[in-house]
């Protein structure tokens, strides 16, 4: 604890969008922080769109330190954090956006409200992959959706980080679970015990008539946006229940309403970026824990391991779709 500089990645412009490495005064936890040593940073897709400028609703103003999740331990506690202790193993989705430093930095001071004790059977690397994906998976399904036992789930972009986590979590509620994946990922969602559809072979009204006689699903997890957003809306049963977290496009809702379905848009990075839920963020990342340890929920990770200093290598795995499963940099 002695050193007061720590080693971090720095931003300093979008059109550049370089990080670059940097000795920054170590982060001191206000009274309802948490000072956390980060031990692994996740990466989503919002991260490398954050840095190329892609994000404007999410972009801190530079220069800053990106990285939405994390693991790591405890090193200090702020006056008014009772519920954790220094020492503790954390993890949770606790920055890189507007107003909030990220997690790629060796130490982070962090909203106490933001993490919650990690699973004990999940290394760093592996807790790191867990918080913005379950916790998308978690608000669209239970949160919205309230999915129960023995209805039929649709997940679409069932391999993908919020998709493989809605499929597993659907799964462990007693749901009956299906996905749309291409060919070469059927395995993955055959593997949380979910049914795999080849959208790009199989019609929409063909799966429909297939799986559920017709009648549409209970409830569809749309995670990919775009034409499988207007997909949902056919393949939605009478008053069912589509939830997104990619509808940031123009549709035309017809198809839905004239089905009486509810449509729930998906937004996880509110609480950081607005202050409000951010409590909730921790219960859902309690239940994440629960799962996990109950061995029903597992991230998928990719193979390749990063450094601090290849934090980029690390981006463009997820920008360019070469990873399959979850990609995570070392810190520490």
């Amino acid at each position: 604890m002695s050193q007061s500089t720590i080693r971090a990645l720095i931003l300093e412009d979008y059109a550049n969008n370089a990080f670059r490495e940097a000795q920054i005064e170590r982060p001191v936890p206000q009274a309802n922080e948490v000072l956390v040593r980060i031990v692994a940073s996740g990466v989503n897709p919002i991260d490398y769109k954050i840095r190329t400028g892609h994000a404007p609703y999410a972009m801190p103003e530079l220069p800053a330190i990106l990285g939405t999740d994390m693991a790591g331990v405890i090193e200090a506690v702020g006056a008014n954090v009772s519920h954790l202790s220094v020492g503790d193993e954390v993890f949770g989705m606790v920055g890189g956006v507007r107003g909030l430093p990220g997690s790629l930095a060796e130490y982070l001071a962090v909203d106490a409200d933001l993490v919650a004790l990690k699973p004990k059977n999940l290394g760093f690397r592996e807790a790191a992959a867990v918080p913005l994906v379950f916790l998308t998976a978690w608000e669209g399904l239970v949160d919205r959706a309230h999915v129960q036992a023995g209805q039929k789930v649709l997940v679409h972009g069932g391999a993908g980080g919020v998709g493989h986590m809605a499929v597993q979590i659907a799964t462990a509620l007693g749901a009956e679970v299906f996905a749309t994946v291409s060919p070469g990922k059927r395995a993955i969602v055959e593997s949380y015990g979910a049914t795999a559809i080849d959208y790009k072979n199989v019609s929409v009204e063909q799966y429909v008539s297939q799986f559920t006689d017709g009648k549409g699903f209970d409830v569809i997890y749309d995670t990919v946006g775009g034409k499988s957003l207007d997909d949902s809306f056919a393949a939605i049963r009478l008053y069912g229940h589509v939830t997104s977290c990619a509808a940031f496009g123009t549709h035309n809702l017809a198809t839905g309403s004239l089905r009486s379905a509810t449509l729930s848009g998906i937004f996880v990075l509110l609480p950081m970026l607005t202050g409000v839920g951010r409590k909730h963020h921790a219960q859902i990342l309690g239940y994440a824990t629960r799962l996990i340890e109950e061995g029903k929920v597992k991230p998928l990770m990719h193979a390749e391991h990063f450094s601090l200093s290849q934090a980029r290598q690390a981006h463009d795995a997820v920008q360019h779709g070469t990873a399959i499963g979850k990609v995570v940099i070392d810190v520490a």
